[in-house]
């Protein structure tokens, strides 16, 4: 009998689990050419990893280009070689692309809202000059049920991120292909194949109503430790209610 390593053993898991999504919400269609949303995180990371390696099966057949947005006024950074090496070596083609946004003090927007949405208007153009019919970004299930519980408490609305969003407006759809996997479980796999992080991260990253709400989640699974799948289940209520996935504004990326 074939014996496996901790690291293979936690690679399959977490393959079933980014299939199983990938199925189960209908994310991948034969023909599809797929942008990777790459920030120079963990979680993109495991994502180009994954898709690159679904990317050589035969069905569905679908190919895969990684992008990296560069926010030039703002004080985080990445390491571009390392990300393009990254990319490259798993068959995948890479580019980057810089912007910038305008803040003022009298601004009613936060610089999180201006800076993601401004990175997302770069994604969309770059991803239809090159063809690219989904974007996929490296959503886990705890980033989803952050913004559950997000929209919930500031905005009265049980509206999660969906594993699959079609942007009408845009032509464009945005998928979630690791939304069954755990950020513990990426954390691991970040560890063991020893991915090189951001050289320095966003200023504004811990002083976010999300990095409260990952608080709130460990918070409940110490009373509960299937509390998060409890959770799930009741995204996944909300997502058959809402099937649709048409055009929604579901936080920010």
């Amino acid at each position: 009998m074939a014996k496996y390593s901790d690291e293979d053993l936690l690679w399959r898991h977490i393959r079933t689990r980014f299939n199983r999504g990938i199925v189960r919400y209908g994310l991948i269609d034969d023909g599809d050419r797929i942008m990777v949303a790459l920030s120079g995180g963990k979680d993109s990371l495991a994502l180009l990893s994954l898709l690159a390696e679904k990317s050589r099966i035969f069905k569905p057949r679908f190919s895969v280009v990684a992008v990296h947005v560069v926010m030039r006024n703002v004080g985080y950074s990445s390491d571009l070689d390392y990300l393009r090496s990254f990319s490259e070596s798993h068959g995948v083609p890479f580019f980057h692309v810089e912007t910038s946004y305008e803040y003022s003090e009298q601004s009613d927007k936060p610089h999180c809202f201006l800076c993601s949405w401004n990175r997302r208007k770069a994604l969309f153009e770059k991803a239809k000059e090159m063809g690219c019919n989904k974007i996929a970004l490296g959503h886990h299930m705890d980033d989803i049920l952050e913004t559950l519980l997000m929209n919930m408490l500031f905005s009265g609305s049980p509206s999660p991120m969906t594993p699959l969003l079609r942007m009408k407006k845009f032509d464009m759809t945005l998928i979630r292909p690791m939304c069954l996997i755990r950020e513990r479980e990426l954390a691991s796999l970040a560890e063991v194949r020893s991915f090189i992080g951001q050289k320095k991260k966003c200023p504004y990253e811990r002083a976010t109503n999300r990095s409260r709400m990952k608080g709130l989640l460990a918070e409940m699974e110490h009373i509960n430790p299937e509390a998060c799948y409890s959770l799930w289940r009741c995204v996944e209520k909300l997502l058959s209610v809402d099937s649709a996935g048409n055009d929604a504004e579901d936080g920010i990326f």
